[in-house]
């Protein structure tokens, strides 16, 4: 039997657009995925439809996998001729146990690959504005585990070796050991002055920092009820942090945004939003198989209505494929929405918005069966896609959102508000109550209708029902009063 290949990924500290080219195409080959909780799982979506994704942290129904069991699955899944990605947070030749698993493949001459991530005890200080070292300020640079199978799980180190030898000290998940950390730090020669900054969640649009020094940062923290996961970062570099920090300067920083949507792979919306430092969830998540078109009579329609821009591209695909001319396709073209719209005119068609026209039997509608909806009762339909509910994502939303703090739900379409508040009900949340103290945007008029018509409050939406739009809107201060 084959044998497969596993690939051991570091997924970096948190922003998708950190992780390397070499791991994301592997995470797009992937047959099995294993992650860890530090691994965003946006990334998941780049795997292929059918790869089954194992988490690898904490369930409410079972214990956390202890690492013999996930070097087991490793080779069990190899073994079986699969190509598997073990997706770990950061890097994870720094305190990654990745030693532990290719060694555990190797004993069964596996074939394995590993792909450095960027770690986050350097991208979590750069995005607060501090490089670890600087002319000035630090020649050197040192990363400690905070935690480890020490007595009492208090780690034993070269404590003055760090305190007299190193300039900026970044330490890994150790929020529960601060106080120890800044005490012996103290005792071998640190000045009870210098500065220290704790960074939560960093790279992401949540990303929070807390500043002080080693004298005062442990009573800072416990009044400000920080926790993990967290870098804690020691040095004068700090200082440098008021003069160029940078991520936290984006207009949607601090926006962490519920974004409902209608297709089977991330949108560009997410990312323009993301780009201007918002964190986003993109929910619910599509499973979408291709469907056979047979365009044989194509020629006949005098109306073709494309319902989204999945049905352009599928529909145009399947032109090319079928050597059709298109200069015979004598149809007016028309979408069902602006994305529609951009879709046609980015192939070279100035097409209309469906309000311009009537229902008539010499039209055909391809896409999504929805549009039907809308009153189109005598055109045919030409499905391009099934399109279902991803349930293997359900879990990883849940996680996602009870580790978030969201402020913001935006509804890009019409289409898009029914099945989002069907898919909350498959995981057992109620979109109203959830809903209630958020700031719920609709792109549109007719989005804001079918917002209302399913029961939610709406405050609002942008001028324009554009990516730019939103983002203008969104940079404007929340108004609390909601419209019902």
């Amino acid at each position: 039997m084959k044998k497969g290949k596993v690939f051991l990924v570091g997924a970096g500290p948190g922003d998708v657009g950190l992780i390397t080219v070499k791991g994301l195409e592997a995470i797009k080959q992937a047959e099995v995925i294993l992650y860890d909780r530090l691994a965003n799982p946006k990334l998941l979506e780049f795997a292929p439809g059918d790869c089954e994704l194992i988490y690898c942290g904490k369930l409410p129904d079972r214990h956390i996998l202890r690492q013999e069991n996930i070097n087991d699955l490793l080779v069990e899944k190899a073994l079986e001729g699969k190509m598997v990605v073990r997706l770990k947070g950061g890097d994870p030749g720094v305190f990654g146990r990745v030693g532990e698993e290719a060694a555990a493949l190797a004993q069964y001459q596996i074939p394995f690959e590993i792909v450095p991530g960027i770690s986050s005890g350097i991208a979590a200080p750069l995005y607060a504005g501090i490089p670890v070292t600087h002319r000035e300020h630090a020649e050197s640079f040192a990363v400690v585990t905070a935690h480890d199978k020490s007595q009492n799980g208090k780690p034993k180190l070269d404590w003055e070796g760090l305190a007299r030898g190193v300039d900026t000290i970044a330490f890994y998940m150790g929020v529960g050991n601060l106080p120890f950390i800044c005490e012996n730090l103290m005792t071998h020669g640190k000045p009870a002055t210098t500065p220290v900054i704790l960074i939560q969640w960093g790279t992401f649009g949540r990303q929070k920092t807390l500043k002080g020094t080693l004298a005062d940062i442990s009573e800072k923290v416990l009044e400000a009820k920080f926790s993990n996961p967290a870098i804690i970062l020691v040095g004068e570099v700090i200082s440098l942090r008021e003069k160029i920090s940078w991520f936290e300067k984006k207009p949607l920083y601090g926006r962490q945004i519920l974004l409902a949507r209608t297709s089977a792979s991330p949108s560009e919306l997410a990312s323009e939003l993301m780009t201007h430092g918002a964190d986003v969830i993109e929910f619910p998540k599509w499973k979408k198989t291709p469907m056979p078109l047979d365009l044989t009579t194509i020629t006949a329609y005098e109306k073709i209505v494309f319902a989204s821009p999945e049905s352009v591209a599928e529909f145009f695909k399947a032109v090319v494929e079928q050597e059709i001319d298109i200069r015979s396709i004598r149809a007016d073209f028309f979408g069902a929405s602006i994305k529609s719209l951009k879709a046609l005119k980015d192939r070279g068609f100035l097409a209309k918005f469906t309000e311009e026209m009537v229902d008539s039997e010499d039209m055909l509608i391809v896409g999504d069966a929805s549009i039907l909806k809308k009153g189109f009762v005598k055109a045919e339909m030409m499905v391009t896609s099934q399109k279902e509910l991803d349930l293997q994502f359900l879990p990883i939303f849940k996680r996602m959102h009870e580790e978030a703090d969201v402020n913001t739900v935006v509804f890009p379409s019409s289409s898009s508000v029914a099945p989002f508040v069907d898919a909350l009900s498959e995981c057992g949340l109620d979109s109203i109550s959830l809903l209630k103290e958020m700031q719920v945007v609709s792109m549109g008029l007719q989005t804001q209708a079918a917002v209302k018509k399913a029961g939610l409050a709406t405050t609002g939406m942008p001028d324009q029902a554009t990516k730019e739009g939103l983002v203008a809107y969104l940079e404007l201060p929340v108004d609390k009063g909601c419209e019902a």
